[in-house]
C-alpha cells in the first residue's frame, strides 16, 4: 500500500516539476489575480451608475479586494445581491414616463364636482349641473370662469363686474355755445322800449304820450 501511494506521488511530482506545467499553473495565478482586481473595477464602475453616493463605490471595490484572490468569487455573490436593481438613467426614464402619464390624465378635463370626463366646449356640466366655461358678451366664445378678460377680444371681465353698466358719457358743451356775461353784450343789442306815462290816451298825439329813452335816463 506504501508502495502504491509512493509510486503515485512520484508521478504527481514529476507532473508537477514538468516545466511546461510549472508556466501554465503561473499564467493561470496571473490570471486570476487580473480577474480580481477587474473584478473590483467592474464593482466600482457598476455602483457608479447606480447610486448618487460617490463614497459607495469606493467600499464595493474595497469590499470585493479584501476578499483576497481565493474567496473574491464570494464577494462578486455578495454584491450582486445588495447591490441596486435599477440604474440611475432607468430611475429617470421611469419617472419621465410617470410624470409624462400625470399630465396627459390632467390634460383630459373633468367636472370639478362629479369628477366626470367633461367636453372642453360644455358650458354645464350634465350630471351634477355645475357651470364648466361662460360666454363671452363681447364675441360670444367661451371663455374659463377665472378669466379676468377675454382672450380672443379682450373684454375685461371685472370691470364690467365692478361698474355693472357702461360709464355714462358727460358732454361738455363748446366753449362757443355758452351764453356770453350781460356785462359784455354790446350797447347796441339793448333795445329802446317806449314807457307810456299812466294816464296817457292812445292817439292823444305827441303831447299826451312821453316817450323815455332808457339811455337818456341814465
Amino acid at each position: 500500500m506504501e508502495q502504491i501511494l509512493g509510486t503515485i506521488g512520484d508521478a504527481i511530482g514529476s507532473v508537477l516539476g514538468n516545466p511546461v506545467i510549472q508556466f501554465g499553473f503561473q499564467l493561470f495565478m496571473i490570471y486570476w489575480v487580473i480577474l480580481w482586481l477587474a473584478t473590483a473595477y467592474w464593482a466600482f464602475r457598476d455602483l457608479q451608475i447606480r447610486t448618487e453616493n460617490p463614497i459607495v463605490p469606493y467600499l464595493a471595490a474595497a469590499f470585493i479586494i479584501a476578499f483576497t484572490p481565493v474567496l473574491f468569487p464570494l464577494a462578486v455573490f455578495a454584491y450582486r445581491v445588495v447591490r441596486p436593481q435599477e440604474r440611475i438613467g432607468e430611475i429617470y426614464e421611469r419617472n419621465l414616463a410617470e410624470e409624462a402619464m400625470l399630465a396627459e390624465i390632467e390634460a383630459i378635463r373633468h367636472c370639478p364636482s362629479c369628477d366626470r370626463r367633461v367636453d372642453p366646449e360644455w358650458i354645464i356640466c350634465p350630471t351634477c349641473r355645475t357651470r364648466l366655461n361662460r360666454v363671452c358678451p363681447n364675441c360670444t366664445k367661451l371663455v374659463g370662469l377665472d378669466w379676468s378678460l377675454c382672450a380672443w377680444c379682450g373684454k375685461d371681465f371685472e370691470r364690467l363686474e365692478i361698474t355693472g353698466t357702461a360709464a355714462p358719457v358727460v358732454r361738455v358743451p363748446a366753449r362757443d355755445a355758452l351764453p356770453e356775461p350781460a356785462a359784455r353784450r354790446p350797447v347796441a343789442s339793448q333795445t329802446r322800449t317806449a314807457v307810456r306815462a299812466p294816464g296817457a290816451v292812445t292817439g292823444a298825439g305827441p303831447a299826451a304820450a312821453r316817450t323815455t329813452d332808457p339811455l337818456a335816463d341814465s
